[in-house]
């Protein structure tokens, strides 16, 4: 195979895509190139006129054939390069962390120019998630700017499921311990002033839904004196907020036993607040769209809805949006009055306006009057530099 340089010229609207900034090139949206390209090789977009475009990591396995990950003039891709772009990233994030937050997103995949890569930061323990094999034959390189730049008691790899065959093959394993530290156990880190356990090894996402810090935060503001139903509580995180809040009772529903420890340990962790200890902690096993069907009578002054992802393919949009407004009706009907209920949604393939107004009409369907406190989207960590990066919204609700 030709050692040339691997180059791409683009069809004429995939070549304005990303000169405006977009970061994946589509196999379709290719014209022409001179070679094919190796997993994770460095291809150059040239435009019409043969001028440099940008610069992308090949993805022969994917249909996103190319992720951008330079637009603009020419530079060249050395280590040095690399670790200038981990150092913005961190600095764009200072002010998240401090002795009461130790927890948070240091790196977001496309949104930092690290596309399919996160990388997440528990107290001195540090998550690297990969959702391409493109990263592969850079690991080291990746590994060593984290260490020299963060010096992690530990570091370790998650991967994305569909490429841990492939990852296999090149002694790569899911929990895999990078660097630092062996790991047996949860970690724990502080989110304002709160204490929680991250499972890095085998938890959802990197071991935390670190996205909804800020709506926590929300729902702590708001659960003074309140009865508070946490649907979809995985460990327990709005309801440890709400319950520090002054919230009188927390109820916790989630199908998982394990989750549901998790969340009974973080209260544990955090009886040294007053108001934790007085909070009536309350765990439900239970698919929660059952539950709700089957507990109309049980009245509440704050529910959050915070499902998973019920919509991770484009063509599951429409199941979706029907089950969002499922949820939004039956906990509509266990909300007391002049009450509050918050509706959240963490699938990229549901705008958010879309998910906003089926929240609304299934409210309304319910002869219920409203007011829209607010609604929210991603934080700063988890920022979203282009559309398809946008997932996660939350409407705040006060019911007549």
């Amino acid at each position: 195979m030709s050692s040339a340089r691997l180059r791409l010229r683009l069809k004429p609207a995939a070549e304005s895509k990303v000169r405006s900034g977009h970061p994946w090139v589509f196999a379709d949206s290719v014209r022409k190139q001179n070679r094919e390209g190796k997993m994770g090789e460095l291809g150059i977009v040239f435009d019409k006129k043969d001028k440099f475009l940008g610069i992308g990591l090949y993805d022969s396995s994917s249909p996103i054939r190319l992720r951008m990950i330079h637009i603009g003039a020419p530079v060249s891709i050395t280590p040095e390069w690399w670790r200038e772009r981990v150092q913005k990233s961190v600095s764009r994030r200072k002010a998240i962390f401090s002795e009461q937050t130790t927890g948070g997103r240091l790196i977001n995949g496309e949104s930092d120019g690290f596309p399919a890569l996160v990388l997440d930061r528990y107290d001195g323990s540090y998550v690297l998630k990969l959702y391409s094999t493109i990263w592969f034959e850079r690991l080291e390189e990746i590994v060593g700017i984290i260490k020299a730049e963060l010096n992690p008691r530990s570091l370790v790899l998650r991967l994305s499921r569909n490429i841990q065959a492939e990852a296999d093959k090149r002694g790569l394993n899911e929990s895999q311990v990078l660097a630092g530290d062996p790991l047996s156990r949860p970690v724990e880190f502080l989110e304002s002033g709160l204490r929680f356990e991250a499972d890095i090894l085998k938890g959802q996402k990197t071991g935390f839904f670190l996205d909804q810090r800020e709506n926590r935060r929300e729902v702590g503001l708001l659960a003074k004196g309140k009865d508070v139903l946490n649907a979809f509580s995985f460990s327990g995180g709005f309801s440890l907020y709400a319950a520090r809040g002054g919230a009188k009772s927390v109820t916790d529903v989630d199908i998982s036993a394990y989750a549901l420890d998790a969340s009974r340990r973080n209260f544990a962790r955090n009886k040294s607040e007053e108001n934790v200890r007085r909070c009536e902690h309350t765990l439900i096993q239970a698919d929660v769209f059952e539950w709700l069907q089957n507990n109309r009578n049980a009245q509440f002054d704050l529910i959050i809805l915070d499902p998973p992802s019920l919509a991770k393919r484009q063509e599951e949009r429409s199941r979706a949006l029907s089950a969002y407004g499922q949820l939004a009706g039956a906990g509509s009907q266990l909300t007391r009055r002049n009450r509050i209920l918050v509706c959240c949604s963490c699938s990229a393939h549901i705008r958010g306006d879309e998910f906003f107004k089926t929240v609304e009409l299934a409210v309304g369907r319910l002869k219920r009057k409203y007011q829209i406190l607010k609604t929210t989207r991603e934080p700063l960590d988890h920022h979203a530099a282009f559309p398809e990066a946008e997932y996660l919204k939350a409407i705040y609700l006060k019911l007549d």
